[in-house]
């Protein structure tokens, strides 16, 4: 299948204002892990916070070779914004009206949820992923709105970035879409595509089942 045509296919079920937020990220094995996984799972966009050179814009990250290797060509379609700061992308996120959820194993003394026994169908939201030696900044922490964790029962309680990210945007994601479709909140141009493309979500639908 041609990649203009699946673009064509798989758009309406892209995330619009969903946005996974990366601070300090430095494993490339684990940024390609999670860049993978936003592209897979439909999450609009990717903000970096420092780290990796490679990540400093969209055209840095998807000319990457090494990087489009190990992601599977994932990186060409994820669009990167970088920030030189925390407090930067913290007021870039709050000036449009984004609710902040970091992401953490243990509570970090916020609003700490379980994953799935929340509802995460605000209008606009970022998910802020720490570094994995030193987890999430202080000041991230501070400014978020909910800090999320994945119940866990193992002696391990905590998880790298790539599983991470993929646990959390893949739930989180497909409550979004379902929510939109099933209040129909969704918007079709040109009009007449509103029945393909409701048969299309009832078939991804039906495939999650």
């Amino acid at each position: 299948m041609a990649i203009r045509e699946r673009i064509r296919q798989v758009k309406h079920l892209q995330n619009k204002y969903f946005i996974c937020v990366l601070e300090n990220p430095d494993n490339l094995v684990n940024i390609a892990s999670a860049i993978r996984n936003i592209s897979a799972f439909g999450v609009e966009k990717l903000y970096v916070i420092g780290g990796a050179d490679i990540l400093k814009d969209f055209e840095t990250s998807r000319k990457d070779k090494h990087l489009s290797n190990i992601s599977v060509g994932a990186n060409k379609w994820v669009f990167v914004k970088y920030f030189n700061s925390t407090s930067e992308c913290i007021d870039h996120l709050k000036k449009n009206l984004y609710t902040i959820a970091v992401t953490s194993s243990h509570k970090k003394g916020k609003n700490n949820i379980n994953l799935y026994e929340e509802t995460f169908t605000q209008r606009r939201l970022a998910i802020w992923f720490g570094n994995e030696s030193g987890g999430i900044s202080d000041e991230a922490v501070n400014s978020s709105d909910m800090c999320i964790q994945i119940p866990m029962g193992g002696i391990v309680e905590s998880l790298n970035l790539g599983t991470s990210t993929g646990i959390i945007l893949s739930y989180i994601g497909y409550q979004r879409l379902k929510f939109i479709y099933s209040h129909k909140k969704v918007h079709f141009k040109p009009k007449g595509f509103a029945k393909l493309k409701m048969r299309s979500w009832k078939d991804f639908i039906d495939r999650r089942h």
